[in-house]
C-alpha cells in the first residue's frame, strides 16, 4: 500500500468509506466534499490560503478546490463499500463499475414490491410456509455462472425514451419485452437461514386495485404471465406467523441487479419475495474485511460525521483523523 509523505503532497487517490443505510450516496459525497477540500492532503497550501476565512464563503469555494466521485452508487437502503476517488482518482472510476462485486443481502419471503425491496410498496401477497431451506438452496442453481437478467419494470432504464416506471405507473402498454442483461453470478449461497426469528415487517403502503390494474396493462402481452394478483394462505394460523427470511452472500459481476435475483427467486420457489437488507461488502479491492495483500479497508463512517462537527485536534504531524483514517486506507494515484 504506497505511503502518503509530506513532500508528495498533495495528492490523488482512491479510498472506499462504508455507506450508511438512510442517506444517498450522492448525499454522502456532498458532506465530505468540504473535508476533502481543506484538506492539505488533496489540494495545495496555495489555494487552501485563497479559500477565504469566512465559513459560507469557504464552504462552497472548498467544495470547487478539487475533484470528487463516487465509484457505483448505492440504493439509499444499501449500506457498504462506496468507492471515493479524488482528484486524479476520479478517472479511475470508471474501473468500479464493472468490477467484481459482493454483497450480502436479506429476503423476506411472502411479500413483492414495485422497487423489489422494503423501500417500496407491497403488489402482491404469495403463500411461503411450503418453502424450507433445501427448496431455496436448490433453486439458487438457477442463478449461479452466466446468466439473463431482466431489470425491474420499476426503474429508471428507459424505453424508446421513457422511464420504465411511468409505463408501469399509467398504465401503458410496453412496446416491446425488457431487455435482458447478461450478468454473471460468480457465487450465491444461504449463510443464515431466519426462519421466523426476525423482525422485519412487510411494507406498510400497498398498490390499489386501480394501480394493480395498471401495472397488468402495461406487462399484458409483452412479459407472458406476470402473476399480480395476491396468492395468500387461507389458514388462519399460518398467516398469522411471521414470514420466512433468509440471508444470502453472492459474488457477482457488475450490472448485476441484486434486487432482481432476491425477486425471481421469490418466483422461483412458488412464492414472493423483497430485499430488506443490502450490504456491498466488497467493490473491487475495497473491502469491508480486506482478506487479500492487496485489498484497502473501508474508512467508517462516523469519523467523518465527526469531523463534520467537531475536526478535533489534529496530532504532532497537523493531521486530523479522519485524515489519519484516510492515508491508512488510501491507494495513491499518478
Amino acid at each position: 500500500m504506497p505511503k502518503v509523505v509530506p513532500s508528495s503532497l498533495p495528492i490523488s487517490g482512491l479510498f472506499a468509506l462504508a455507506k450508511p443505510s438512510g442517506p444517498t450516496s450522492m448525499a454522502v459525497i456532498n458532506d465530505i466534499k468540504p473535508l476533502i477540500g481543506n484538506s492539505r492532503l488533496f489540494v495545495e497550501t496555495s489555494k487552501l490560503d485563497k479559500l477565504g476565512k469566512g465559513k459560507k464563503k469557504k464552504g462552497k469555494r472548498a467544495r470547487e478546490a478539487v475533484k470528487i466521485g463516487q465509484g457505483g452508487t448505492l440504493d439509499p437502503l444499501a449500506d457498504g463499500v462506496l468507492v471515493v476517488g479524488v482528484g486524479k482518482g476520479t478517472k479511475n472510476l470508471s474501473e468500479f463499475l464493472d468490477c467484481v462485486k459482493e454483497y450480502r443481502t436479506t429476503c423476506l419471503l411472502g411479500c413483492e414490491t414495485d422497487s423489489y425491496d422494503s423501500e417500496g410498496a407491497q403488489v402482491r401477497l404469495a403463500s411461503w410456509k411450503h418453502v424450507t431451506r433445501e427448496s431455496v438452496e436448490k433453486a439458487l442453481s438457477q442463478f449461479r455462472g452466466d446468466i439473463e437478467q431482466k431489470p425491474p419494470v420499476f426503474s429508471a432504464l428507459k424505453m424508446d425514451g421513457k422511464p420504465l416506471y411511468e409505463y408501469a405507473r399509467q398504465g401503458i402498454p410496453l412496446p416491446r419485452p425488457i431487455e435482458k442483461r447478461p450478468v454473471t453470478v460468480h457465487e450465491i449461497e444461504i449463510v443464515e437461514w431466519l426462519g421466523g426469528e426476525h423482525e422485519f415487517k412487510y411494507p406498510m403502503k400497498k398498490f390499489s386495485d386501480e394501480e394493480k390494474q395498471a401495472l397488468a396493462k402495461s406487462l399484458q402481452g409483452v412479459e407472458g404471465d406476470v402473476p399480480i394478483k395476491d396468492e395468500v394462505d387461507t389458514d388462519a394460523d399460518v398467516n398469522s406467523l411471521t414470514p420466512t427470511a433468509f440471508v444470502l452472500r453472492m459474488k457477482v459481476s457488475g450490472g448485476t441487479y441484486v434486487r432482481s435475483i432476491v425477486h425471481d427467486l421469490g418466483h422461483a420457489v412458488g412464492s414472493a419475495g423483497h430485499v430488506v437488507t443490502l450490504t456491498r461488502t466488497r467493490q473491487g479491492r475495497f473491502a469491508l474485511e480486506p482478506k487479500e495483500p492487496e485489498d484497502f479497508g473501508c474508512v467508517s463512517w462516523d469519523v467523518f460525521q465527526k469531523a463534520v462537527t467537531d475536526a478535533g485536534n489534529p496530532d504532532a504531524d497537523g493531521w486530523a483523523e479522519w485524515e489519519r483514517e484516510v492515508m491508512e486506507r488510501l491507494d495513491v494515484v499518478g
